[in-house]
């Protein structure tokens, strides 16, 4: 779930234009505004500081060559500036010295100084990271269960215990992904969900249209909303705009928790990946976006930027968001924006093992993936010449062309690694070539994830 040389779209960054903006003021609320180019000018041609060096997340400064001398960015017309939203962090992140970018609409730091050494931090020791612009949803009432096994790909039935986390893509009628996320099971009238940030708005609108005219089965067998009856009380579905959260991830993450928080250890010490636990004020979850262990914390806003600074105190090193998406990259996690979205299914996404095509219940796109078997699917590729893989380059199979969704550097490999969807036909093993430039550069098909708990685990 989910970052990014990268795209503006969902939860994406463009780094070029973001670091090129400058900031011309506050907004009441604490937003960052920022100057955009007038209506018609392309952002790549907005002036930027003299001698500035573009940038991606990856941390690599030539990727598109060293930016001109242009003219200083004069202050535009109030029409032509837009307004970053801020987390309740956002003060911290500038006081321990971020580097701040547009991320999805989204003012967020994009590291702190070596984005190679914050993700080793993650993969040898611990790190945190603001994940505050993600959406808590609260879905309660009668039925809910009933509701989100409709609802969902993935099937709500196979989390029965208190706290068990399910991921799932949530689909259109014609099998696109309208977003990946997690569901937790608290009781039977109550599952928390947590959404991408850059999707929430559109899924919090989605759940609700589909939840006005669903009807409890009436039976475990009924295939369909259909075929039940009326709700009494109905279901709501409540945007926790009053939590903010933290993911503290690597093998030493779960420790330094307990160290802030000793009163949770009790009820956490025991939980499963992918479990979670209702502390009272604090939510805490095993689960994360970095193939390591350590946890997701949910708390009130108003107690987050405390919990941010006792944890650095304990040792604990904030982490930007290009070393998330590194190390979510090395792991093999989809990035919605990137390696799907509305015009892709999941069964090309890599995400099969989320889709419960077995039981005779019904979902919301299931006919349209039984009806249109996949003719592509996503692979991991290693590059065996020198460059760097990107998001957008063409790979050249046998079988036809394919394109890489996500693609870096991996510090933890120190080669270049990509996901990419290729024709259903190329297999682990084969080599392919990938277009760069002018050069068509080779590069092995592997299976992902190609690193996770602080080591690889593809063969180089």
């Amino acid at each position: 779930m989910g970052e990014r040389g990268i795209d503006t779209t969902a939860e994406g960054v463009t780094p070029v234009t973001a670091q090129a903006q400058r900031t011309i003021g506050t907004g009441k609320s604490g937003e960052r505004r920022l100057n955009l180019p007038p209506k018609g000018q392309p952002k790549s041609s907005f002036p930027a500081r003299p001698g500035m060096t573009n940038r991606n997340l990856s941390g690599i400064k030539d990727r598109w060559g060293a930016a001109r001398d242009r003219v200083a960015p004069f202050l535009l017309p109030k029409a032509y500036m837009t307004t970053l939203k801020t987390t309740p962090l956002n003060a911290a992140h500038r006081a321990m010295g971020a580097k701040m970018v547009d991320f999805g609409g989204w003012d967020m730091p994009v590291n702190y100084g070596s984005q190679i050494d914050e993700h080793h931090q993650v993969r040898n020791g611990c790190g945190m990271f603001d994940v505050c612009h993600m959406r808590v949803v609260d879905v309660k009432g009668d039925g809910v269960r009933a509701f989100l096994r409709y609802l969902l790909a993935n099937n709500a039935d196979k989390i029965t215990l208190p706290g068990k986390a399910l991921y799932s893509a949530m689909l259109r009628p014609n099998g696109g992904v309208i977003d990946d996320l997690i569901i937790y099971f608290m009781t039977e009238d109550w599952f928390r969900i947590v959404v991408n940030a850059g999707t929430a708005d559109k899924d919090i609108a989605w759940m609700k249209e589909q939840a006005k005219e669903f009807k409890v089965p009436k039976a475990t067998t009924a295939l369909s909303p259909s075929e039940g009856g009326k709700l009494e009380r109905g279901l709501t579905i409540t945007s926790r705009d009053d939590l903010a959260m933290v993911a503290v991830q690597g093998p030493d993450a779960r420790a330094k928790v307990w160290q802030v928080l000793p009163q949770t250890q009790t009820a956490t010490e025991g939980l499963q990946n992918f479990q979670a636990a209702d502390c009272g004020e604090y939510f805490i979850a095993r689960t994360g976006y970095t193939g390591e262990d350590g946890f997701e914390v949910m708390l009130p806003k108003e107690k987050v930027e405390a919990f941010w600074y006792d944890l650095n105190k304990a040792g604990v090193a904030p982490i930007g968001l290009g070393a998330r998406d590194t190390l979510r990259l090395e792991a093999g996690m989809n990035l919605y924006g990137q390696d799907m979205d509305e015009t892709v299914g999941p069964l090309e996404s890599g995400l099969a093992w989320t889709v419960d095509l077995v039981s005779p219940r019904d979902f919301i796109g299931k006919q349209a993936l039984l009806d249109n078997p996949p003719a592509s699917k996503l692979v991991g590729l290693l590059l065996l010449d020198r460059g760097v893989l990107r998001s957008h380059q063409k790979v050249h199979t046998p079988h036809g062309i394919g394109e890489i969704t996500s693609g870096s550097f991996s510090p933890t490999l120190e080669k270049s690694i990509a996901l990419a969807r290729v024709p259903k036909e190329v297999a682990v093993g084969d080599t392919v070539q990938v277009a760069i430039r002018d050069k068509m550069l080779n590069a092995q098909v592997v299976k992902y994830p190609f690193a996770r708990n602080g080591k690889a685990v593809v063969s180089l």
